[in-house]
């Protein structure tokens, strides 16, 4: 099988890059050819496919003015993705597409050139921006859903995207331009990771029948779980406001002798350091950036980790991942959390952006150490059964199968 793997990135940026490429590995031992369709950057892994790739573009950095003018057309419709995405299918032929992130960068133009193909697709659901403008439903400093019912002129009043008024005209039109055209109409079934995104979808008016519900998975095997723990637990991930880290600091006390490491970079960082200085946290240490075995070392020794969110995270690979290394997990009670973590049995979940429940919660394991060990291994033997390889492997297949054969 011949297989076009399409995500706007094509290194390892972020959780939906991990995923991707650890599904691609175990596609690729079950004999599976993989053909990558991304945006050209410097970081890429190096593939005989570049050639076909899109052109890069930064929406982080500020942009020439002719850049920016034809950055708006990419936005809506990419004529370079459907040229390349064209070659590329004469020169290899795929008998089914896979595609992830495309917002933007590659934009949803390749769909009705894969279509007209006669090419199945498939599409893994990583965040909401098939009925939300910003991805998250998440707008100054809350979760947001005024744009339910097609009200997208919604995210123009509240300046929904990074509290520009013009950036917020243009993705609201996007939206409302890809709503009339139908363009995702031409994808044959999406995949969510949790069913909180399975029920949301199905709440905005996304067909039932195209929506299959497949978690994510972790290749069990590539963590060696470890029960024992040094005074400390963990936060690992992006310090951005949706992600709940400034109500953990606020959970903090000051007299606790066990510590808290905040592990990760954002744009909050500095103001997250601010506070803590502040307020005399010297139990708060923030480490920076990790990645590979100098993460995986810091969570193997912590006693646990905490997902704070205070956005609707979909299914975190943070929680499967402490699970993997023998971590139970406190996490905030929104969005697919509360889908992974049993409320005593691996986990203890709290109220977002609850600041004293979530001390509460943090001081019940601080005053309860054997049950961290306890909660530790039923976390390992829960991925080991439902979220693991072969599991997983399965249920792509299938539906792979399925769509190919007609039969979706």
């Amino acid at each position: 099988m011949n297989l076009l793997v399409i995500n706007k990135f094509y290194f390892m940026r972020g959780g939906c890059e991990r995923y991707i490429f650890e599904l691609n590995k175990i596609l690729e031992r079950n004999g599976v050819n993989i053909i990558p369709f991304a945006m050209e950057n410097d970081k890429n892994y190096p593939t005989e496919y570049s050639r076909y790739f899109v052109s890069n573009i930064d929406f982080q950095k500020k942009l020439e003015y002719l850049t920016k003018i034809k950055s708006v057309g990419r936005v809506m419709y990419s004529f370079e993705a459907r040229k390349n995405i064209s070659r590329l299918i004469d020169d290899f032929k795929p008998d089914i597409a896979h595609v992830h992130n495309i917002a933007h960068q590659i934009s949803p133009s390749i769909l009705p050139v894969l279509k007209k193909r006669g090419i199945p697709i498939v599409q893994t659901l990583h965040d909401f921006k098939l009925i939300c403008p910003s991805y998250l439903f998440y707008a100054h400093n809350k979760p947001c859903e005024k744009c339910k019912k097609n009200k997208f002129y919604e995210a123009i009043l509240n300046k929904c995207i990074k509290n520009s008024l013009s950036g917020s005209i243009l993705i609201a039109i996007e939206m409302y331009f890809h709503k009339i055209i139908r363009i995702y109409d031409n994808v044959d079934v999406f995949i969510t990771p949790s069913l909180f995104m399975k029920n949301k979808l199905e709440e905005f008016g996304v067909n039932p029948e195209k929506l299959i519900h497949i978690p994510n998975f972790v290749p069990v095997e590539s963590f060696a779980p470890n029960y024992d723990f040094e005074d400390y637990f963990i936060y690992f991930g992006r310090l951005s406001e949706e992600k709940g880290v400034r109500t953990l600091l606020k959970a903090m006390e000051r007299s606790w002798k066990t510590k808290l490491l905040i592990v990760g970079d954002g744009v909050l960082k500095n103001e997250l350091e601010k506070y803590a200085e502040k307020n005399s946290l010297t139990n708060v240490i923030f480490t920076g950036y990790k990645s590979g075995s100098e993460l995986s070392n810091l969570i193997k020794n912590a006693m646990f980790t905490i997902v704070p969110s205070e956005c609707y995270e979909n299914c975190p690979m943070t929680v499967l991942e402490s699970f993997s290394i023998g971590k139970p997990v406190i996490g905030a009670n929104i969005g697919g959390i509360p889908e992974l973590i049993s409320e005593g049995f691996d986990g203890l979940l709290f109220e977002s952006a609850n600041e004293e429940d979530l001390r509460n919660k943090i001081l019940y394991l601080l005053s309860n150490r054997t049950k961290i060990k306890e909660m530790g291994k039923n976390g390992r033997e829960k991925v080991e059964k439902l979220y693991n390889v072969d599991f997983h492997y399965q249920r792509i297949n299938n539906l792979y199968q399925k769509v190919t054969a007609g039969y979706i």
